[in-house]
Formats: structure tokens, C-alpha cells, sequence
């Protein structure tokens, strides 16, 4: 069996079973690293079919593994749908713990593998199951709202977590004048701009999308007067103001095509606009590249690694499991939208 620790050779075989895949990318991807992303596209392909699995890549990851290997792409919702509904006996999630927690949490009978322990998440980190039980205390009768971007353990303690898209939507559904909105304080801020709920929220950031700042956006106007700034809503609210759209990674691909823009700034994680890229030739795209060190941990690599040694497995206690999967399915039930 290949190991993932040593290089793979770049044959005419390798070549011949990416080739179609290579032109789809030419325009992401340099000439110069393609022999060394091919080899293990091919190989990966190859042990996923031998070992039953389907690998789910969020929008944030690279593009040789968003394009390259990847069964199911998409956001937060997207890839917890598609980790609900799969039929395979095996789960490879190339996206940070939390996803593939809540993966494990939709799919218990599923065998679960993230490529790298290590890939966390800053709003994931920020807040426990302790501070939510705090918060119950402190405003007794509030329901809890939680972003998927949280651990199983703060979703089992919530009422219903929510996406960047749905959570207008799920805040709405509690029929509630107070809601306790937990962690992304921005995300609650652009939500409760937009419903009639009193949000009581926590000071959880991104720490992608925080460091994105009107300044650079009116720069870059300055530049082009008719560029169009898409944002994600994880951004602070002077950001957002600046943008022509507001929305989720998926809100901010459909807004690509739907716009019919010549030139376009994704304010987002840095590999989305690659990915995209690759589905819209007849686009421009200006990269303010703000990269998610968490994202990046997941490398070819890595899972060509997982595949080989069915690691690292991700298991989450069964009643933790229970009380989450009740948050995680109320969220499921409202709307359509897709998620981060």
C-alpha cells in the first residue's frame, strides 16, 4: 500500500487519469505543482472506491481538494445533508472538527475521519457547554440559538443551532421576543438587524473574516468603481456595510452567477475564490487572501493518510450525540438555505 509520507511519482498513467480534471484547473492551479498534486488525486480516488468511503470538502478548502477528490462539496448545511443522507459505510471530512462532528452526530452508524485532529475552529473554541449552562441561568426561559460553528457540546445544550443562512429563519421559528444567540457575535449582530428579536450575545469572532476592514474594501472601490463585493456576514458590520451582498458561502456562489458581475471580491476565506474561480472563467476575481490556518491543515496528503489508516476517527459520546442531534435536526426542519 502507497504511504502518504514519501512523495508519489508523476507517471504517464497519473497524467492520463487526471488529464480532464487538469484542465478544469489550469486556471487555479500552476503548471508547476500539478505534478505534485496528481498523484495523489489519482491514488485517493482509488482507496476511497476500495474502502466505501465518500469524502465531504468545505467550500474553504484547496481546490485540487475541492475539485480534485472531493465527492460532495459545499457549506456547513450542505455537507451535514450530505453526511445525513449518504449510504456510504465510511465519512472522510476535509473541513475542521466541528464538521465532522456534526457529521457523526447525523450519521452515528458511519464511520467518521478527519485528516488532521488539529483542524479547529476559533468560534468552536470560544465558548463551552459551561458558559451556555451560565447563560440559561442568567436569562432563564431564553431559548438558545448556536451556529453550527460550536462542539457537540455546546449544541447539546442549545434549543436549535442554525447556519450563516438560516439563522433569520431559526430565529424567527422560536416565536420568541428574547433569544440567546451564541457564539459569532457578528453573525448575531446582522441577524438582529434583520428580525424584531432582542439577540443576547457572546463575543465570538472568526478569526478569518475579523480581519477583513472597510478601509480595504473602499480601497479597492477606489480602484474599480464597479467591482462587486460579496461578504460573508462572519465579517464585522462596518464590512458589511460596504458590500453589494450579504450572505453565506453558498448565498455568495449563487451571487456570482446570478449577478453577471465582470469583477468580483469574495470577502472570505481565500481558497473560495479559487474554487469559484474554476466554474466561472468569465470572471475576474480580486483576492484579498485571508487564509484559515484550521482549513489549510488538511492537505492531499493527509488524506490519502486517513484513507490508509482509517484515522483519525471522530466519536462523540452517545448522549451528548442525542442531545445534539435534537438541535441539529430542528435546524435541518427550517428552511432550505444552505450554510457556511
Amino acid at each position: 500500500m502507497t504511504t502518504a509520507a514519501a512523495p508519489l511519482a508523476y507517471t504517464p498513467e497519473v497524467a492520463a487519469a487526471t488529464s480532464d480534471l487538469r484542465r478544469r484547473l489550469a486556471r487555479v492551479i500552476p503548471d508547476v505543482e500539478w505534478p505534485v498534486h496528481a498523484p495523489y488525486v489519482a491514488a485517493i480516488r482509488r482507496l476511497a472506491r476500495e474502502r466505501g468511503a465518500v469524502i465531504l470538502a468545505h467550500n474553504y478548502q484547496t481546490p485540487e481538494i475541492f475539485h480534485g477528490v472531493a465527492d460532495y462539496v459545499g457549506d456547513s448545511l450542505g455537507l451535514a445533508r450530505q453526511a445525513a443522507a449518504c449510504d456510504a459505510r465510511v465519512i472522510v471530512q476535509c473541513g475542521v472538527h466541528f464538521m465532522a462532528e456534526t457529521s457523526k452526530i447525523l450519521a452515528p452508524d458511519k464511520t467518521v475521519l478527519i485528516p488532521d485532529l488539529e483542524a479547529g475552529c476559533s468560534l468552536a473554541a470560544s465558548i463551552t457547554g459551561d458558559d451556555v449552562r451560565l447563560l440559561r441561568e442568567r436569562y432563564p426561559g431564553v431559548p438558545v440559538v448556536t451556529y453550527v460553528n460550536t462542539s457537540a457540546e455546546v449544541k447539546a445544550e442549545s434549543d436549535v443551532c442554525c447556519t450563516s443562512a438560516n439563522a433569520v429563519e431559526v430565529v424567527e421559528s422560536l416565536g420568541s421576543d428574547r433569544v440567546i444567540f451564541l457564539p459569532d457575535e457578528y453573525l448575531g449582530r446582522y441577524v438582529a438587524g434583520r428580525t424584531g428579536v432582542e439577540l443576547v450575545l457572546w463575543r465570538g469572532h472568526c478569526e478569518v473574516h475579523e480581519r477583513f476592514t472597510a478601509e480595504e474594501i473602499r480601497a479597492m472601490r477606489r480602484f474599480d468603481p464597479a467591482l462587486h463585493v460579496l461578504a460573508h456576514p462572519e465579517c464585522p458590520p462596518e464590512v458589511l456595510a460596504e458590500a453589494d451582498y450579504v450572505g453565506s458561502t453558498s448565498g455568495m456562489i449563487d451571487e456570482v452567477g446570478r449577478s453577471g458581475a465582470r469583477r468580483v471580491v469574495l470577502i472570505t476565506e481565500c481558497s473560495m475564490s479559487d474554487n469559484v474561480a474554476a466554474a466561472h472563467p468569465e470572471v475576474d476575481f480580486v483576492r484579498p487572501c485571508n487564509l484559515c490556518p484550521h482549513m489549510k491543515r488538511i492537505t492531499l496528503p493527509k488524506v490519502l493518510r486517513s484513507l490508509e489508516t482509517m484515522t483519525h476517527e471522530v466519536t462523540v459520546d452517545p448522549e451528548v450525540a442525542r442531545r445534539a442531534r435534537r438541535a441539529v435536526e430542528r435546524m435541518l426542519e427550517v428552511g432550505r438555505g444552505s450554510g457556511r
